[in-house]
């Protein structure tokens, strides 16, 4: 899976160039678990029954903007969940992050498949599975390195809120710092779901 690891001395996230690819094991994974959870909503309501599968689809997502001396970030998570019951729900997100430091930028774009778990109303315990694909650009003393590589992460979170928005924390256990566009694996979040 690891082709090769470079490793520049500058002081941002973007120093480290690592190229992977995205294994055919995991792709039948993944497409495995969607299949499953469509099944499971297309029949939830058994034969003959009426449908009611959008009045428990719900909508959400997150929106970052950041800027500074020579920075800028934005990121748009967009995602819709199924809900299951009071409980449970689940469902699958997309994700898009670009950011400018100095003269180096990245670029990343992937998805999500998301569960939720609600053992009551006001406290939610979360895991999520995250596929990015990396474009990385970097300028460091005049010379250029570009490089392009998947990278997964696993998360594990619990929050508190109501059915609509959710506060919590979540961490990374796959976080590797040589290759997360993450900071950290330890993250804060809002969701806000419709």
């Amino acid at each position: 899976m690891l082709n090769y690891v470079y490793e520049v001395g500058h002081p941002t996230k973007f120093l480290i160039l690592v190229k992977a690819h995205f294994s055919d094991r995991l792709k039948i994974y993944l497409t495995t678990v969607v299949l499953v959870f469509a099944a499971l909503a297309c029949n939830a309501q058994g034969p003959g029954a009426k449908s009611d599968f959008w009045s428990n689809v719900r909508f959400g997502g997150g929106l970052g903007l950041g800027f500074g001396s020579n920075t800028f970030n934005i990121v748009v998570t967009p995602s819709g969940i199924y809900q299951f019951n009071p409980q449970f729900a689940a469902g699958v997100g997309l994700l898009f992050n670009y950011s400018e430091v100095n003269e180096s930028s990245l670029t990343a774009f992937g998805g999500s498949i998301l569960s939720y778990f609600n053992p009551i109303p006001a406290v939610q315990l979360s895991a999520e599975f995250e596929q990015v694909h990396v474009n990385l650009k970097e300028e460091f003393l005049g010379t250029t390195f570009e490089d392009q590589y998947w990278v997964p992460a696993l998360f594990v979170g619990a929050g508190f809120g109501n059915r609509n928005v959710m506060v919590g924390l979540r961490y990374d256990l796959l976080y590797d710092n040589q290759k997360s566009i993450y900071v950290d694996p330890w993250m804060p979040f809002v969701r806000v779901y419709f």
